[in-house]
């Protein structure tokens, strides 16, 4: 189960030319100093957005804060299940936070 939502994750991460995929133990994503996706040990992906974008992306993707280690990730959505059905959408929603990471003070 976890391996195969992984070669989910590097396929979404592969469709995003300025992002690499990083991590051996926590597949992730990060730049600018902040990680920004990532997928948990339940096999479940997050994306990092704005606190504003976050709170709509939940209500339009019908879907949840995401949490990793018993921790609410600030600013996080799970990604569903229905979401990885398209992978380039999906992709855009990764491009869309690294954005907005980039926009954030370097750490």
């Amino acid at each position: 189960m976890w391996e195969e939502k992984v070669k989910v994750y590097d396929a979404l991460v592969a469709k995003c030319d300025r992002i690499e995929r990083k991590g051996k133990t926590v597949p992730h994503t990060s730049a600018n100093g902040y990680m920004f996706s990532l997928v948990n040990k339940a096999g479940e992906i997050g994306i990092r957005f704005s606190k504003e974008t976050q709170e709509k992306y939940l209500k339009k993707y019908n879907t949840t804060l995401f949490k990793s280690h018993n921790a609410t990730m600030q600013g996080y959505i799970l990604i569903t299940q229905e979401m990885l059905q398209n992978l380039d959408a999906t992709a855009n929603l990764l491009d869309e936070s690294y954005d907005h990471i980039m926009s954030l003070l370097p750490k």
